[in-house]
This record gives C-alpha cells, structure tokens and sequence, in this order.
C-alpha cells in the first residue's frame, strides 16, 4: 500500500513538472511572438520585409512537414503536391468566381488532408525510403497533371487580377505588413497545434510509432491511424500556407508551387534547426530563408543553384557536429552559462 501510495505521489509530481514546463513553454513563445510581432516597427525596407514574410512562411511550412516527418517519423518529399492544391484552389476560386481567398484556404487545406487520407492507405504500407520515393513520384505526378490542366491554366499558370487593397481579397500592392502578419499567424497557429498535440495522447502515439512501429503495436498504439492523422493535419497547414503564398505573389504556375524544390524547402529548415522538435523549424528557416534572399540578391542568375549547394553544406556540416540539428547546440550553450 505505501509502496502504491508513494507511486501515485511520484506521478502527480512528474505531472506537475511537465504542466509547469508547458506552461512556461507558453509564456515563452507569447514573448517570442510579440518581439517578432514588433519587428515591423524597426523593418522599414521593403526588401527586408519581404524577407521576413518568406521566413515566418517557411517557418510555418517546415513546422507542418515537421508533424509528420518529425514526431511520426515518415519521411515525406511530396509535400509540394499539398502546397500546390492550396495555392489553386485559392487561386481557381478567387480569378474565376471572385469568392474571397479566405475560404479557397480552408477549402484547400480541406482538399488537401483528404488526399493525404486517401493517398496514406497505399504509401503507409510502404517502409523507410520506399515511402520517400513513393512521397515524390505522386507529387512529380501531380505536377504533370497541373501541366497539362487547361482549366487551371496548364503551364501558362494563373494571374491574379490587380484590385483594391483590402483583408476580405487578402491584396495588399502599396503595404507588405499587413502579409507579415499573415505568415505570423500561420506559424502561431501551427506552432500551437504542435504544441497541444506534443502533449496530448497522439503525440504520444506518434513518437511512439517514430521510435520504433512495432514495440508501439504491442503496447496498444493503433499505428496506422497515427501516420493518417499526422499526414491529414501537415498537409492541411501545407496548404494552407500554399494559398497564401498565392495571395502574397499574385500569380503562379505549375513550377513555382509544386517544384520539388519546394518539398526541400519545406523539411530542410526542420532538418537544420532540429527534426522533431517545437521551435527547431523556425530556427533553421532563420538560418536557410534570408541566406537564400541575399543570395538572390547578390549573385543574381550566376548565382542559380548556390543556395542549395550551401544547404547541402550547413546539413552536412550540422550531421557531422550536431545530428539534433541547431536548436540543440543553443539549448547546450544555454545549459553551459547556467552551470
């Protein structure tokens, strides 16, 4: 009995020490969130602000591969097939039936984890980088529909009409600040998403699954059901982000939404700053988004093609130091000045 009792003093306490930690958790991204909210107020150069949309959007979009990439362990390389069904369906319903973008987002991400239902019945039977390639040739696949799809402007793409500034058609020609805002909000929402589903029973079940799918069955873990649901809740956020995207450039094609450029860009940031981790996607699109920006700036078309020479350098190099990407190194200096 006081073996028992003991037992359920020491759980309450691990308990209490987890709900602590998340809450604090909290309180730290809020402080986060604001100071990078405040950043406009310093950002005055249109260029730099550019930059800073493209960083929260990335930082939202890696945070989605992460879900299932990260806390559930599938590797997927197709995620520009969501980020391109968010981006035309946006887009379709916007130029062609003036219906606002605010709903083509919802629609799209709706579409989007529909697909990756369905499609996860056939992929998830597949293991380790058999699912990988299986992830890009679906996506290369869609990628040639898109070519082809007159309705959808085949490769010609769709241009978006130029109109009156305003939050109901998500145009804003004359201001960048008000799409800073935007991204912020998409990476707010899916860091918190994250966040509840860390501490909830399917993130259990997804690390779980990650670690090792077989010991996870035994123990009563429903393994299928856990890569459906992470694979439904990334590509919903990846399209998502796919509409707005569309919104912010105004006109895209079947290679600048659904490239597989676009599905490196989405795990790469991940990978650097962390896989698996709450903060470790926003810390690698720090590092990887503005280095591609300034290189585009700089080189100009001499330079096509070193941004991704670079990645494949900083991923190297952070392999061989540091497997658990950026996010640990600083967790580790931050531990070293504590001591």
């Amino acid at each position: 009995m006081t073996e028992l009792t003991l037992s359920r003093a020491e759980t309450k306490s691990v308990a209490s020490s987890i709900a602590e930690m998340r809450r604090f958790e909290i309180l730290k991204a809020l402080a986060i969130f604001a100071l990078v909210a405040a950043l406009p107020i310093i950002v005055h150069d249109v260029y730099l602000q550019n930059v800073l949309i493209l960083t929260l959007m990335f930082a939202a979009l890696s945070q989605s591969w992460n879900i299932l990439g990260g806390y559930c362990g599938q590797i997927s390389l197709g995620n520009a097939l969501y980020f391109g069904i968010g981006a035309y369906v946006t887009s379709m319903l916007f130029v062609g039936f003036s219906i606002t973008p605010w709903l083509g987002l919802g629609l799209g991400g709706v579409l989007a984890a529909v697909l990756a239902v369905v499609l996860g019945y056939p992929c998830f039977r597949l293991k380790g980088h058999y699912f990988s390639i299986a992830t890009i040739v679906i996506a290369e696949i869609g990628l040639l529909l898109v070519h082809n799809w007159d309705y959808a402007g085949a490769a010609l793409g769709i241009q978006w009409p130029v109109g009156q500034d305003g939050w109901t058609t998500l145009q804003f020609a004359r201001n960048k600040i008000p799409y800073f805002y935007l991204a912020l909000g998409l990476f707010v929402v899916t860091w918190f998403v994250t966040f509840f589903i860390e501490g909830s029973r399917w993130g259990y079940w997804w690390r779980a699954v990650r670690d090792n799918p077989e010991a996870a069955r035994s123990l009563g873990v429903e393994v299928f059901r856990s890569k459906i649901a992470a694979a439904a809740v990334s590509a919903f956020f990846t399209a998502v982000g796919g509409g707005f995207y569309a919104a912010f450039v105004g006109y895209i094609d079947p290679d600048s939404v659904m490239s597989f450029r676009f599905s490196l860009l989405f795990a790469l940031p991940a990978v650097l700053g962390g896989i698996g981790t709450l903060w470790g996607p926003a810390v690698g699109a720090a590092v990887l988004i503005p280095l591609t920006e300034i290189l585009r700036s700089y080189a100009g078309g001499s330079g096509n093609g070193l941004d991704l020479i670079i990645y494949g350098g900083l991923v190297m190099l952070v392999a061989l130091a540091k497997p658990d990407g950026l996010l640990s190194l600083f967790q580790l200096m931050g531990r070293g000045r504590s001591t």
